[in-house]
């Protein structure tokens, strides 16, 4: 049986600034997250400039989980809790966030100074948080 199903909304990405001046393009956020529970943002992030994406996403973040692909280039990964990695072209990561832990991403991009992925935020149900 095929089941046909229709577009109840489009949105266009905007040009946003997040973390500490990252540039980015956001699909949907903070307003359009009531109408895709769990998910809470959908952001895209390249660049061949260094200074949009140098600055990267310092922070505290608390019951969300943060998946994100990385598509070309490095990334420092980092939290109070002494956690550290990179994640690196092709890699997948999948961080569920703690109450009070601060946790970091610091964009490298390659050797060309290229950079980009995106990273889809799924909330943690309440008990989990």
């Amino acid at each position: 049986m095929t089941v046909t199903r229709t577009i109840r909304k489009v949105w266009r990405a905007r040009p946003t600034i997040e973390g500490a001046g990252v540039h980015l393009k956001r699909a949907f956020g903070n307003q359009e997250a009531p109408l895709l529970d769990p998910f809470l943002l959908l952001d895209d992030f390249r660049s061949d400039d260094p200074s949009k994406y140098l600055p990267g996403f310092p922070g505290t973040r608390t019951g969300d989980r943060d998946d994100h692909l990385r598509s070309r280039r490095d990334v420092e990964h980092g939290d109070s809790m002494g956690n550290r990695g990179d994640i690196s072209a092709g890699d997948v990561q999948w961080m569920t966030a703690g109450s009070g832990i601060v946790h970091q991403e610091m964009p490298r991009g390659n050797p060309q100074g290229r950079m980009g992925g995106f990273q889809l935020w799924p909330t943690c149900p309440h008990p989990t948080r």
